[in-house]
């Protein structure tokens, strides 16, 4: 158990902070001072569709995933789940040393499963609520993955032997690349169902791919167009909507229109340096993000609209999604 130590910054800092001990992170509930501002008298009008119920986020780093339940309007926080690599069933010993360093969660549609990525080499989808391995594959610096139709996933591998790649697998068939294609220094991968285009990111461009020759055994992509992206070394991809990205770069955020084909960069990130991941809910117009701020790793989510920095003390964060 712990909670909210003394003040962190300025009285508009509003600062969440959930701990762990040297194992597993607890679940915890926690106490907060006021630190928000409050609303002036009369003000206040009926409560928004973000106020009334929690945001979930999911981060991983280290060798660990963990799901938050927060609300940054009524100063409640909750560690509802979490994962440490040595809890998986069903994955050979050896992948231990490969899920040091995860890099990438994304919840499947229903939650169940989680689909993870390691820079230390490895791709996982895990069953949430069994911890068991449904699938695993050696990867070479992976860094991103997503769902693909017909049971198949894209994984995109950084720099390293083997690595600068994007490559497809089938979940029924551990281990096995059914296509690969180059992409240098890959760090994002999105599906947009609407356009059954894939989007992956690499250094300095954005590639989109169309599926071909989906329905057989041997799936393959056909590369549609390669945009060259404003910004050196392209570091994460979410989804918007259906036609419009956020991408991360090295000095900044942008977002990028589909079907015009351009890049902007993006308002409320503007300038912002070595931001590793974001997400953005239009429903709700939550902003969630982490930046590298101790070499690549941060202790910090960042939640914007209500402005709130979740701190984690206990784990190297990477990256943070909603949930």
């Amino acid at each position: 158990m712990a909670e909210i130590g003394d003040s962190y910054g300025s009285p508009s800092q509003k600062i969440l902070t959930f701990t762990s001990n040297n194992n597993l992170i607890n679940k915890i509930m926690m106490r907060f001072y006021f630190l928000l501002l409050l609303l002036a008298a009369g003000m206040a009008g009926p409560a928004t569709y973000a106020q009334q119920y929690n945001t979930r986020g999911i981060l991983c780093g280290d060798d660990r995933v963990l799901i938050l339940e927060y609300n940054p309007y009524t100063y409640r926080a909750d560690t509802t789940w979490s994962w440490h690599a040595a809890e998986t069933k069903g994955l050979p010993s050896d992948y231990l040393r490969r899920l040091r360093t995860m890099d990438e969660v994304k919840p499947s549609s229903t939650g169940d499963s989680l689909l993870l990525t390691s820079s230390s080499g490895a791709v996982l989808l895990l069953d949430r609520h069994t911890k068991e391995a449904l699938f695993y594959a050696a990867c070479p610096n992976a860094h991103s993955a997503e769902f693909l139709p017909n049971n198949r996933i894209a994984v995109a591998n950084s720099v390293a032997e083997g690595g600068n790649s994007l490559e497809i697998y089938d979940l029924s068939m551990p281990e096995k690349v059914l296509f690969k294609d180059t992409l240098h220094s890959g760090h994002g991968v999105v599906w947009i169902e609407s356009r059954q285009q894939l989007f992956a990111l690499g250094y300095q461009e954005l590639k989109v791919y169309s599926l071909s020759d989906w329905d057989s055994n041997q799936p393959k992509l056909s590369l549609d167009a390669v945009h060259t992206i404003p910004d050196r070394s392209g570091h994460d991809l979410s989804w918007v909507n259906d036609n419009k990205l956020l991408l991360t770069t090295h000095h900044s955020v942008f977002e990028f229109d589909i079907d015009a084909g351009s890049f902007a960069e993006y308002t409320p990130l503007k300038g912002v340096e070595h931001v590793k991941s974001v997400n953005y809910d239009e429903r709700t117009g939550q902003l969630l993000y982490t930046k590298g701020e101790t070499s690549w790793w941060t202790h910090n989510v960042y939640h914007l609209n209500p402005d709130v920095t979740i701190h984690v003390p206990g784990v190297r964060i990477y990256k943070a999604r909603f949930f």
